[in-house]
């Protein structure tokens, strides 16, 4: 079947289900875009919730995951959700900044002491709530987040310590002005590049490193030319979870209720299978000749980066964010 023809079905199936009295409507089936491969952890959580919601609903409601951007790339996804093409997708934290700027305080560097100060916070409805209902004007909805784990950066030499060790390393960071200026503050100088350039780039010495999470850095293979991976933690950047609003909204009560429910029981399955996915990704590094240190002055390198935090933190939305992260510590 065509491309166009399959959206153009699956546009009219999620139009037909809005105007269907729940009690008399076929079954409504939630498709849901995933960038990534079907052995990732997200993909696996999202089939978790695809299971529980089947169950709960004895059939009536099912969501089917199509990982491999089988439906396209994630921004394109997005904006599928955003005009009710789609029922769900994937979004990273850069798409939903782009529409509320208040969606940065999340992507700010040492946020977060921990993965599990993370996980306490992405799905606390009294600390994201009104966020995460923000972009409704923009025609979704922010159910949940995943995490992407813990990004930490490594070097083709030696290991780093504290800021000083980073000065005058070039390092590939996201392609945004934000990362760049977070290198700056730590110490180092940020190369905006995309991910596919970074292996040869550091091969031929246009970089000195990279920062990623563990999963990143082993599966494409960057242990081979930057093998010290320093724990700096620095970023722990969601990825959100987004539904067609007025699909989420005409849904009933009680499906409502099945939906947070199960997404919530994924949400929390998601983080732990991700430590569990890290941590057999720094094993692959280590048989690959990787070499980890934890001994990190985490402290000045949080110290460094403030003035940063502090200008991004420009509103009365991510100042109260960051005031009740603060006070969860």
């Amino acid at each position: 079947m065509k491309y166009a023809s399959y959206l153009s079905i699956v546009a009219g199936a999620i139009a037909l289900s809005a105007v269907i009295p729940a009690a008399s409507a076929a079954p409504v089936n939630f498709e849901i875009a995933f960038n990534q491969t079907d052995t990732h952890p997200q993909f696996k959580a999202l089939q978790m919730f695809a299971d529980g919601l089947k169950a709960r609903t004895n059939g009536e409601y099912t969501a089917e995951v199509f990982p491999n951007e089988l439906l396209g790339a994630q921004k394109e996804t997005v904006e599928m959700v955003q005009t009710g093409t789609l029922a769900m997708s994937v979004a990273a934290a850069s798409l939903l900044e782009s529409w509320n700027p208040d969606f940065s305080v999340f992507n700010l560097p040492y946020l977060f002491n921990s993965i599990d100060e993370q996980k306490k916070v992405l799905n606390n409805p009294e600390i994201v709530g009104d966020l995460y209902k923000s972009v409704s004007d923009q025609g979704v909805v922010v159910l949940g987040s995943f995490t992407a784990g813990a990004r930490s950066v490594y070097l083709k030499d030696r290991f780093v310590k504290t800021p000083a060790d980073l000065a005058g390393e070039k390092i590939r960071v996201m392609q945004s002005d934000t990362n760049v200026q977070m290198l700056k503050y730590m110490g180092g100088v940020g190369i905006a590049m995309g991910q596919g350039e970074v292996y040869t780039a550091i091969q031929t010495g246009v970089l000195d490193g990279g920062e990623n999470n563990e999963i990143v850095y082993s599966s494409l293979k960057h242990v081979e030319v930057a093998p010290y991976y320093s724990y700096t933690r620095h970023l722990m950047i969601p990825d959100y979870l987004v539904m067609n609003v007025d699909l989420f909204n005409g849904l009933p009560d009680d499906i409502k209720t099945i939906v947070k429910e199960e997404l919530a029981k994924a949400f929390d399955f998601e983080f732990d299978a991700f430590a569990a996915d890290a941590a057999k990704a720094r094993a692959d590094a280590e048989k690959a000749g990787g070499k980890f240190s934890e001994d990190v002055d985490m402290d000045a390198f949080r110290a460094a980066v403030k003035p940063l935090v502090d200008s991004k933190l420009t509103t009365d939305v991510t100042k109260t964010i960051y005031q009740k992260i603060e006070a969860l510590r």
